[in-house]
């Protein structure tokens, strides 16, 4: 396997794919706007041979492929949309819209499943049927639901589906493969408190919000300390505290903005009845009124056994032991990917983007970030050897 896709012939193929993720870097869009690249994307698609299925979800587009008497259905996902964040990598490709960028590197992505597309229609040799799923609004939008809502896999039913990210600060086209919990849950909470505003020389008139405020983030820190098992993982984040406008006014309101993530669907209920009960208690103390707007986000992200173990194999035979990493670490960000895997066994492969010291170790969401180009070859490749593997014989 290694010797049919590896080689500098294959390398030569992969500049194109270059210039399109460049050119998709340099023209970003946000979720459900990705008119322009998904447009891109049915053209190319079109243009090797699949059948192109457009508007699902919004922006989302599918690409579907079948060769032989196989049954077996494979799904293979990319997301396309960029964040709103003003670019500052300085390179040629930067974004030409001002306050957006892919900062997330879903460029690199969209382009990873368009090289393997070509590869898989030209050379791949299987049984069965490939859905390439390439998906709108994955940063925050909820993306995969919009899709999944809109008939996705009733209408390109798969018995596995794949997604990969790129992951800085690990070595560059290290691959790393996790069975089980591999990413956390995401859920978001704003507090409102309801007090009495005053003159600041006079606080004993007040009910004041601002002290309810100091106090709940405070305590909130104790939620994980105290009521989460030591060997679980849990993240309560107080990013937002907005109040008041003078230094001698007590507002009559404060505002708490709160990111809660779990690893564990049990511990994900456990916080958010902890903090509820938290803050009603502690405002409470305070004599202000707590108003909790609770609201769901993306689930924990479960890699399923079976398609874990073919895509490690799989990864292994193409680029062997010191580029495969099978053990790797949870992570405690959140992928829209984890509500197609309650759907679709599967499994969510992280790759390296650049190690400590490189320019591919800038933190994703950051204005310096930069997708690594030579990802896009070993990322084919993978999508190349796990759709001949998946789908190797026929299956009826």
């Amino acid at each position: 396997m290694r010797a049919a896709y590896l080689g500098d012939a294959l390398a030569a193929r992969m500049g194109q794919f270059v210039s399109i993720r460049r050119d998709i870097h340099a023209h970003p869009e946000l979720g459900f706007a990705e008119h322009r690249t998904a447009a891109l994307v049915a053209g190319k698609l079109a243009d090797w041979g699949y059948e192109v299925f457009t508007g699902i979800g919004g922006t989302g587009v599918v690409g579907r492929l079948s060769r032989g008497q196989g049954g077996k259905r494979l799904g293979l996902r990319a997301d396309m949309d960029a964040l709103p964040i003003a670019e500052a990598s300085g390179r040629p490709w930067s974004s030409r819209q001002p306050g957006l960028m892919h900062a997330c590197g879903h460029d690199g992505h969209t382009a990873i499943l368009l090289a393997a597309a070509r590869l898989i229609a030209e050379d791949a040799q299987f049984h069965g049927t490939v859905h390439l799923i390439f998906q709108p609004a994955e940063e925050g939008g909820g993306g995969a639901l919009r899709m999944m809502a809109d008939g996705l896999f009733d209408r390109f039913a798969c018995d596995a589906v794949f997604a990969l990210h790129n992951m800085p600060g690990l070595e560059a086209g290290h691959f790393y493969f996790r069975q089980g919990p591999s990413m956390a849950s995401s859920d978001y909470a704003s507090i409102t408190l309801h007090g009495v505003g005053g003159h600041g020389a006079m606080p004993q008139t007040t009910a004041d919000p601002v002290v309810a405020a100091a106090a709940i983030v405070m305590a909130l820190q104790t939620v994980v300390s105290r009521n989460v098992d030591p060997l679980q993982t849990a993240v309560v984040t107080v990013g937002a505290l907005q109040a008041g406008q003078a230094n001698n006014v007590i507002p009559a309101q404060a505002q708490l903005e709160m990111s809660v993530r779990a690893l564990d669907p049990q511990v994900r209920v456990l916080l958010r009845q902890r903090i509820r009960e938290l803050v009603e208690a502690q405002a409470a103390s305070f004599k202000v009124r707590a108003e909790i707007d609770w609201r769901d986000g993306y689930a924990v992200l479960v890699n399923a056994a079976e398609p874990t173990r073919l895509a490690t194999q799989v990864a292994l035979d193409l680029f062997g032991d010191e580029r495969v990493h099978t053990d790797a670490r949870p992570l405690t960000a959140s992928e829209d990917f984890a509500f197609m895997l309650e759907q679709v066994p599967g499994c969510y492969v992280l790759v390296g983007n650049g190690g400590p010291g490189t320019a591919g170790a800038c933190m994703v969401h950051n204005p310096g970030y930069d997708f690594n180009d030579d990802l896009i070859e070993p990322g084919a490749c993978l999508w190349l050897g796990l759709a001949e593997q998946f789908l190797a014989t026929p299956d009826h």
